[in-house]
């Protein structure tokens, strides 16, 4: 099936995991640039399609929304972002009609994407309506993050990356530590957003872990209760010091062990002696240190905004590598659906 993806299938899928990165890289300096709620309702912003720009629409957009004084800036930010989150999800639902209509693939994969983009809108809304509750801008971050995965791994599928790689990859270790690594990736990403969801990121100045006896101010009951419950506006944080540290601390923590287990993939790729696996080492390798790179800087500098961008978009650029690397490794080579294939065709021409 996958090996007769049209090339411009193929094209459009690049483009697609293109602008899903643009849109994560858009939601992260919206999310910094404090421009959240730079629209107070969704999707339009203050009831328009685009942000109101004469006298008399403003001055209407702020009598509608007294709580939330219009802001073009923020505003701007805000929509551009949707803008492109829309774009992307039609040209989605482009691919998965494609390939369901042309049996290009099984519909599972196609299927869980549109899924994902339906959910990841409801986030989308939910992130604004519930004036940025941490767990919905963290599930929020989340969702782009999947779904750049989901794309990542229908673009495997359609490509057959796999038969680049030889029998020794699924054959090897690597497998549990592949696995294992995605696990503890994930996990640290899902800190990073929590972190930054609850304006944790500048709690912690100094390496490596925290200023101070901050082991006497942890607080892991508030730091990870996740209702939050009796706060209209989660603007800016809600959360006391002791309980920010506490999330500040375990994201330094979620690193390290992060680099150590990514480093034993690198490891184990690199000792499998062939072409494609050092590539993909030397990838996840060059991934890796750019972003604990990003994550030191963002301490060093207090976080300027340019720097933790890219920290969102290496973070992802990292899970796709991660993403690629479990595929690689789980899935079966080619050759052998081509052999039973064979055997299956001999069978029935002996009868």
């Amino acid at each position: 099936m996958q090996k007769g993806a049209p090339k411009l299938l193929m094209f459009i899928m690049r483009v697609t995991i293109l602008l899903t990165l643009t849109v994560i890289v858009l939601g992260a300096y919206t999310r910094l640039s404090d421009a959240g709620l730079g629209c107070p309702d969704w999707p339009g912003c203050y009831g328009k399609i685009t942000v109101p720009s004469n006298t008399q629409a403003v001055n209407q957009a702020n009598l509608q929304f007294p709580e939330r004084a219009l802001e073009a800036d923020k505003a701007w930010i805000e929509m551009i972002h949707r803008y492109f989150a829309g774009s992307l999800g039609l040209l989605i639902f482009v691919v998965v009609a494609w390939c369901i209509k042309k049996n290009i693939t099984s519909v599972g994969l196609p299927l869980l994407i549109s899924a994902t983009v339906i959910f990841q809108a409801l986030l989308g809304m939910w992130t604004v309506t519930l004036k940025l509750m941490p767990v919905v801008v963290m599930a929020h971050l989340m969702g782009g993050f999947t779904l750049l995965s989901l794309l990542c791994l229908l673009y495997c599928r359609l490509s057959n990356v796999q038969q680049h790689f030889g029998e020794s990859v699924s054959h090897s270790p690597l497998k549990a530590w592949a696995l294992f690594g995605l696990i503890v990736v994930v996990g640290q990403i899902l800190l990073g957003g929590w972190t930054s969801s609850n304006y944790a990121a500048l709690v912690c100045t100094q390496l490596p872990i925290c200023e101070g006896n901050w082991m006497s101010y942890l607080d892991f009951k508030n730091a990870f209760d996740f209702a939050q419950h009796g706060h209209d506006n989660y603007e800016f944080g809600v959360l006391e010091y002791p309980a920010r540290l506490t999330i500040h601390v375990m994201h330094r923590f979620g690193a390290i062990a992060a680099t150590l287990t990514v480093l034993m993939i690198v490891y184990q790729l690199w000792q499998l002696e062939k072409g494609p696996q050092r590539k993909l080492a030397v990838t996840l390798a060059i991934v890796l240190f750019t972003q604990v790179s990003l994550g030191i800087s963002n301490v060093w500098f207090h976080l300027p905004i340019s720097v933790a961008v890219l920290h969102n978009l290496v973070a992802a650029l990292l899970l796709v590598t991660m993403v690629v690397t479990n595929f690689v490794v789980w899935q079966r080579q080619p050759s052998e659906y081509l052999m039973k294939n064979d055997v299956l065709q001999g069978g029935n021409h002996g009868h």
